[in-house]
């Protein structure tokens, strides 16, 4: 491989006496158009990345400034944040094995993923033959506020242009000069993140509906989508700020997990086998030092030295809350593609929810599992969701639901003892995904979750909104209940018990319920953007949700990467390109899906 790679060094120099080093990255993006040829493009862009991170960086942005993919400033910033991180994995990989394919899947989506490596999680204990049962009472329940995705802009600026050219808007950008066309109000736009105003709006809403509440979750996602802007003060200053928001409006402890977003650069958490300088230590320092007032000195220790997750059980509860950094998961934490060794358990995450979850069962108690991104989704790396799967089906008595955030959208996700034959019998597992708080992905929102207090199951889910269009929102946010998951659905499958928890049974028939009635899928359809930015969905698109829905795995769900067309914010065709990832995941992945189509499209 030393030797290609060399070799494509003099080539591209050469090529530097005769042409363009320019027109030959290209014509090699040009020519991608499959996973053969994925793996082909790769082997210029190693030649590339050896002559030095600044060579693949200035040469990455010439080609997004004369494609014309994004502005000047996007391009260089978001390249001159990521592109050293590809760089280095270029540098240390074969352009022709198994971690190339995973990287062209994450990258150009011209690969699929390949076939799940075999693994066994290993676990101390096997399962009980006659595990504990635990049965409700019929005790009244406590509350649990659930709220995730702020993406909070504190550089939102009222009056600036809403309606930009830049991925998100809102702010007084150097290069946009004369009167807004679109001005930004006091509150929010949607083609913007959140104000701290809408922050604080949605906290204090979250005290006054939840002002019982036990405690709240926090899955995830402090820091604004500009991702060519932010820096590790930046990011610092924002998860300290919110930390003392949340302090300062939410009257009972809360428990958080780290998203993709709470890092510079986006989605940069490198695994500990990895040398470089361009650490992460400092995020789980910074929260770590944050959340020790809920989490206590032991957990906060734990969240220091296991990579941004911990585990603590709520004081006067029999409940085990495991906290994990799923962005060792992640397919655009490009850490993750240096090296062609197999690392089945980045940073030992896996092996710390074991320890915990077989802590939590010798105890006799129940388990959450909080994280950011769910595991079923089309981001999540198919290897380590399998193994992930393995630990849910091992302790699935032990763990009475999961939540996460991630997607933006108000959605589940049900993990199957059995993949084949996805039954209500085999419905082992309910992951609660929480809708964003930021406009860009629909009408702000979080969840009160009803919670049985002796199985620590959820009775209900009721998710609570602001409208963003209401005529009085710039002056005053209202928040109302949007509906409650147990009334709505249920009263929709006839009526159920009132000891029966929302658990992964009954979501399962929810999801019976959406193949054979038409319009509670669409219910449901509205409420994912809670009636912000409904997208019809009939057909093909139907059928995939709800495949999605059943697919806490990732190998398992319906997401196919397929050509698609991306607009920019003017309504105009840019380019040709895979489906995004959910939560805008990589700018730089986005700018090199779009290079390939445009040089193309320039050439026709």
């Amino acid at each position: 491989m030393k030797c290609l790679a060399l070799l494509t060094v003099f080539s591209l120099l050469a090529t530097c006496a005769f042409g363009s080093i320019l027109d030959t990255i290209l014509k090699a993006l040009e020519s991608a158009v499959d996973c053969p040829s994925c793996h082909a493009l790769l082997i210029p862009l190693q030649g590339l990345a050896h002559l030095g991170n600044d060579a693949f960086v200035n040469t990455f942005v010439s080609i997004c400034k004369d494609l014309k993919l994004d502005d000047a400033d996007v391009c260089q910033g978001a390249i001159g944040e990521e592109g050293p991180i590809l760089a280095h994995d270029l540098r240390q990989i074969s352009a022709t094995g198994r971690t190339a394919t995973l990287l062209c899947d994450a990258l150009f989506g011209l690969c699929k993923p390949p076939a799940v490596n075999s693994f066994s999680v290993p676990f101390p204990k096997a399962a009980p033959s006659n595990p504990k049962v635990f049965t409700s009472t019929g005790k009244a329940p406590f509350q649990v506020v659930h709220f995730s995705d702020v993406h909070i802009d504190r550089q939102y600026t009222v009056g600036s242009e809403s309606n930009c050219t830049k991925p998100i808007c809102c702010r007084n950008f150097a290069d946009h000069t004369g009167p807004a066309t679109q001005p930004a109000g006091p509150n929010g736009n949607g083609k913007c993140d959140s104000p701290v105003t809408l922050a604080d709006s949605m906290l204090e809403a979250a005290q006054q509906f939840g002002s019982s509440a036990h405690f709240s979750i926090f899955t995830g996602d402090v820091v604004e989508g500009a991702v060519w802007l932010v820096n590790q003060n930046e990011v610092t200053a924002d998860l300290q700020d919110f930390n003392a928001e949340m302090a300062s409006k939410l009257g009972a402890p809360i428990y958080g997990a780290i998203g993709n977003h709470d890092a510079a650069p986006v989605n940069s958490f490198p695994r500990s086998t990895t040398s470089t300088d361009i650490g992460s230590q400092w995020v789980f320092d910074t929260q770590a030092a944050g959340w020790t007032q809920w989490i206590g000195s032991g957990s906060a220790s734990q969240l220091q030295h296991t990579s941004g997750s911990y585990a603590l059980v709520v004081p006067g509860t029999n409940l085990m809350i495991v906290s994990v950094n799923t962005q060792y998961w992640y397919k655009q934490n490009f850490w993750l593609y240096d090296s062609d060794k197999l690392q089945n358990d980045p940073n030992g995450i896996f092996a710390f929810m074991v320890q915990a979850l077989q802590a939590a069962e010798d105890a006799g108690q129940r388990a959450w599992i909080i994280g950011h991104m769910p595991l079923g989704k089309s981001d999540a790396l198919f290897d380590q969701s399998n193994y992930y799967d393995q630990v849910v089906n091992r302790y699935k008595n032990t763990i009475a639901a999961q939540f996460f955030g991630h997607s933006h959208k108000d959605q589940f996700e049900i993990a199957y003892s059995d993949y084949s034959a996805q039954t209500v019998a085999n419905a082992v597992s309910i992951a609660y995904i929480a809708p964003a708080l930021t406009p860009t992905s629909g009408n702000p929102a979080f969840k009160i979750y009803d919670i049985d207090p002796d199985t620590y199951e959820v009775m209900d889910a009721r998710v609570y909104m602001t409208d963003v269009s209401s005529p009085t929102f710039q002056q005053t946010p209202t928040w109302q209940e949007y509906y409650s998951a147990r009334d709505s659905y249920g009263s929709l499958l006839g009526g159920i018990p009132a000891t029966q928890s929302l658990n992964a049974a009954f979501w399962h028939n929810v999801t019976v319920l959406f193949e054979n009635k038409d319009d509670a899928f669409q219910l449901f359809n509205t409420r994912i953007t809670r009636g912000g930015k409904v997208s019809a969905c009939t057909g093909d698109c139907k059928t995939s949700t709800i495949c999605d829905l059943r697919a806490l795995r990732a190998q398992n769900n319906c997401d196919v990467v397929t050509p698609g067309i991306s607009f920019k914010r003017d309504g105009s065709p840019l380019v040709q390109q895979p489906q995004e990832p959910e939560c805008e995941g990589s700018a730089m992945a986005r700018l090199l899906r779009a290079a390939g189509s445009e040089a193309a499209a320039r050439r026709k």
